[in-house]
Parts: structure tokens; sequence; C-alpha cells
């Protein structure tokens, strides 16, 4: 299908900032005065309440040029995790193993299709749906959202493999872990900050938020299930068709690819070496506290999992190089879950990690260090544009917050919400949160910066500080898969090879689709007595 006067992604961020920019000038400047709260065992900025007041205005002009550099240093952590997960399985990319893997699976599954019930329900679908419910579920529960960056690259040729498109690889991992995130039980980084700031118990309210979970997630199958069976037919429907020819290319590359590849003698100096490591760290960890909501548990997962992998990665090397790297890979991902969960790793500790698998898995491979820096470079090449797409998106926060009109644009917006009724009220809450998210993506900014003021206001026009949770809940959520704010979003597509205007053209009808589910969600917690509410 041919995209006709649809701009690029640059110019489209490009003309958001200059937009930006002339409201700085129209705008009047304003601030509220804020304070240093503690909630659920950590400090948080908030608003004070009724101390929204006028300051000198900042009016933006030459510093738009300037805004691609502090978008940079805005983003740099989302920037080089980029770089660094790109480089990382570009190396391990060169053994192949990756997609001999998905090959391998794609063979393996047709076996399941003698037994009647997958046969009905369809292999494939049963695959995709049970992707999206599983990081739908990371979503809701930890909050998953930059660390599904590190599963696009593997999530997309999976997609193409099983003959769908980039889209629906994206749609998979990350469209599911941020549904899940919009329609979150547990996420302490959105329903904890914001019930913290709103005085309720921490994780009330689970019931519903449950039920709103599988409703978006289902809703979520069902479209990705619908699109996906289309493009299956007809290819020639998809957005990307004749853009995926890299994924292609690559798939075909692949199709002659075997796992009987003779194991390496560095493939078990490679295991040796890890095994010493996972030794280590089961001694200094030999108990790992998951939480989870207001509940955790002890486990053994260090040591357990070092057993795991000493015997799946002996089984491996008895077969082949590539199955060794594979299951290298698998349990990477392993021990990420564990580190998110248990240890609270954010994106440096994720990013050593795929580092580490990535130098590992060449070194199996028997490749040199020139030949794995060579690899990187490339890897952390093809991610360059989506960087500086990130990068650029941040200069849009950064000219709305030196212009000082963010907090005016919250004030004037709170303000429309006067006269209302009750669901009336509701509802401009929601996309009052819907709309600044646009220009704020990230969830605990934005709690700490609305609930202050949404949650007092509640009470006086008789809805509960619970409902107005879940408001800005779906708010902070939906809009996240669409703003060139989120540098999230803008890896994520750079990493799919999806452009975002194609992405914007796709995805802007159920974009609208969940913001109306959002809306009829809301209206029971206003009209029917619910456990928590």
């Amino acid at each position: 299908m041919q995209l006709n006067k649809i701009p690029h992604t640059y110019t489209i961020i490009s003309v958001v900032i200059l937009i930006c920019a002339v409201l700085s000038w129209v705008i009047p400047a304003g601030e509220y005065a804020r304070e240093t709260v503690e909630v659920n065992g950590s400090e948080r900025t908030v608003i004070v309440d009724h101390s929204f007041h006028a300051v000198e205005a900042s009016p933006q002009s030459w510093q738009v040029f300037g805004a691609l550099m502090e978008g940079f240093e805005k983003q740099s952590g989302i920037i080089a995790f980029l770089l660094i997960i790109g480089g990382a399985f570009q190396i391990m990319n060169s053994s192949r193993a990756i997609d001999a893997g998905i090959l391998s699976f794609l063979r393996n599954s047709r076996r399941i299709e003698r037994f009647g019930l997958f046969r009905r329900l369809g292999v494939n679908n049963v695959v995709v749906a049970f992707i999206i419910i599983l990081f739908s579920a990371f979503g809701a529960i930890f909050g998953m959202s930059e660390e599904t960056l590190a599963f696009v690259i593997i999530i997309v040729p999976l997609a193409i493999s099983m003959g769908y498109d980039s889209i629906t690889g994206l749609c998979m991992v990350y469209v599911a872990a941020h549904v899940g995130f919009s329609g979150a039980v547990l996420n302490p980084f959105t329903i904890g900050i914001a019930q913290g700031l709103s005085d309720l118990p921490l994780f009330s309210g689970f019931g519903y938020r449950l039920f709103c979970w599988v409703i978006l997630t289902t809703i979520l199958i069902v479209v990705v299930l619908r699109y996906a069976h289309r493009i299956y037919k007809h290819p020639e429907r998809s957005l990307m068709y004749g853009a995926d020819a890299y994924w292609l290319e690559r798939g075909e590359e692949a199709s002659g690819e075997t796992l009987e590849v003779p194991t390496t003698r560095s493939a078990w100096i490679v295991y040796a070496l890890i095994m010493i490591a996972l030794i280590a760290f089961s001694v200094n960890y030999p108990q790992t506290r998951f939480t989870v909501g207001e509940g955790s548990l002890s486990f053994p997962a260090v040591p357990v999992f070092s057993a795991l992998f000493a015997f799946s990665g002996f089984v491996a090397l008895r077969k082949s190089n590539q199955l060794f790297i594979l299951n290298l890979l698998g349990f990477t991902i392993v021990f990420l879950v564990t580190g998110v969960m248990g240890y609270g790793w954010y994106l440096v500790e994720i990013s050593a990690i795929f580092l580490a698998m990535g130098i590992l898995s060449g070194f199996a491979n028997n490749e040199n260090a020139d030949t794995l820096i060579g690899q990187f470079l490339t890897g952390a090449k093809d991610m360059l544009s989506a960087a500086l797409v990130v990068g650029l998106a941040g200069g849009i926060i950064q000219i709305l917050q030196e212009g000082r009109i963010i907090d005016p644009i919250l004030h004037g917006l709170a303000a429309l919400m006067g006269e209302a009724g009750r669901i009336t009220s509701l509802g401009v809450m929601y996309l009052i949160q819907t709309a600044i998210n646009i220009i704020i993506p990230s969830g605990s900014a934005k709690a700490a910066l609305t609930m202050p003021i949404m949650a007092p206001f509640s009470d006086v026009i008789g809805i509960s500080r619970q409902a107005t949770v879940l408001a800005f809940q779906f708010g902070d959520g939906f809009t996240n898969m669409i703003t060139p704010t989120s540098g999230v979003l803008m890896g994520a597509l750079g990493m799919a090879r999806i452009p975002y205007e194609v992405w914007v053209k796709w995805f802007f009808c159920i974009l609208l689709l969940f913001i109306v589910v959002g809306m009829l969600l809301l209206i029971p917690t206003v009209l029917v007595p619910l456990d928590g509410f």
C-alpha cells in the first residue's frame, strides 16, 4: 500500500517542537509550588494544592536549535540502551542462532496441529495470544515498559516468519506490555504512587482493576488476531508491505540454517566461565525476595536457575553451538525477569546482562575480539536513526519546561471540571490525564504532578479517589503508544524498523477504541458499588 503525503518522523517531531516554542509566547507562564513527600518509602516531589502562580515568561526562540542536544541529555539512558542492545543482538545474530531457532520453532509447532484443539484454534493464534498475555501481564504486574525494547528484536522476526508483518510483532510485545500497563493491577510505578499520593491503601481496588485488565487484554488479542489473519492471507494490505524486506531477507538467509552446527571448543570455555560466575552469584544471593504488590515471596531463584542452566547448557553443547547460544539467550531473559522483580533492575543492569550475553555468544561462536567489535558497531549503527528520534522527541519536553507552560496547561485543564456532574467530571479527568500524557509520558512524574490536585477535587464533587486513580491509570497508559515524546515508543519503532508516521496511521483508530473502552470502564466506578471504590 502506497503512503502519500505523510511527513517523515523527523519532520513531525520538529514541527511539534516549533509549535511548543510558539505556545511559549502565547500561554502566560506559571508554576505550582512543589514539596517533597514520602510515598511508599520513596521521596517524591509533588504539587502543593492551590499554589499556582504566575512567573516571569520565558519564550523560546533560538532554543529550538538546542532541543536535540537537550533531548539527548534527558533521554541519554534510553539512547545508550538502544545502542547497546542493537550491538549485543547483532553479535548474537551473526551466529544465526535466533533465525535458526525461529525456523526450528515453526517446524516443530506444526506437529502440534495433530491435536484437535490446537488444530481448531490454530497454532499461530495460540502462539500470538500467549505472547500477548505474557507481556500484558508483565506490564500489569511490574510496569514493564523500557524492558520491552530488548524483546522487540526477538518477537518481530518471529512474527515475520509466521507470515505476518512487523506491526503484528510490535503489537505482540510493545503494545501488549503497554495495554497491561494501562490496565495495571499491581504496577508500583503508577498505581502505587498515585494511591500513595491519594491516601489510599496500597493496591486497593484489585478486583475491578483485574477485570479491566482482562477486558483490555482480550480486546487487544482480538484486534491483533483479526489483523494478523488478514495480513497472512493478503500481505499486500500491510502498510509495511515492501518495507519489511529487511526481515524477510534475513529470514530467507536463515532458511538453509540448521541447529546442527558443530560445537566449538570456545563454546565449552564460555560455558565453564558462566558456571563459575553463576556459582559465585548463587553463594552471594542464596535467596531472592520477589515483591508483587504488597506481597512478597522468598525463593532461591539464582541457585535454582543456575542449576537449570548447568544442565540445559551441557545438553545443548552436546548437540550444537547454535542451540547453546539460544539456551544462553533464554536464561538471559530468565535472569532479567529475576533481576527486575527481585532486585529492582533497570536500564543499566538490563543493558549490562544483554551486553554480556552478546559478547559471550560471540566468543562461543569462535569469533575474535576485533570481529566482535565490528559486529557491535554494525548493530549500534542500525539503531542510530532510532536514537536520533528519541533524542529529538526529548527536545519537546525541554521546550515546554523551559517555556514554563506545562503547569499553566495543567491548571487550565483542571479548571474545565468546575461545574460538571460526577460522570462528566470523571470523564474530563480522564481526558485531561490522556492529554497530559502526550507531553509527559512518565507515569511516575505525572502522578506526582496531577494527583495532589485531582484527589482533593474528587472529594468535592463526590467521586471516589479510587476512581480518580483509575482515570489517571487509563489516561497514563493508552497515549503512551502514540505520543512522539515517549522515548520507549520511538526506540521500539526504530528496532522494528516501522516509521512513526506509518505507526500513527495504523494505530490511531485502535487508540480511539481503547480510549472509549477506558471511559466505559470508568462509569461503573460512579454508578455501581465496587470493592475498594
